[in-house]
């Protein structure tokens, strides 16, 4: 399993837009991807549920991946997170 933190540091937080180039990212890999926010985990691969957290700026989340590709998934969700300047 392949766990990182980051800091939401957007001014806006995930919001839709974010949300959904997340969720398209980790949707290219088999691995389950799991955002957990505020105590509460959600499957990275549904933009309902990314966008039930209500994730605002200066927050942590933690994203954890598990499967047979996680370390790419991993490095691509962060790719994507860096990217958008969801985080640093």
């Amino acid at each position: 399993m392949e766990k990182r933190n980051f800091k939401i540091t957007a001014e806006t937080g995930i919001h839709a837009r974010p949300a959904t180039l997340l969720v398209q990212a980790a949707s290219k890999y088999n691995a389950d991807i799991t955002l957990e926010y505020d105590g509460k985990s959600v499957n990275l691969k549904s933009i309902m549920g990314v966008m039930s957290l209500g994730v605002g700026q200066n927050t942590d989340v933690t994203i954890a991946a598990d499967g047979d590709d996680e370390k790419e998934a991993m490095e691509e969700v962060a790719k994507t997170m860096k990217e958008e300047g969801l985080s640093e």
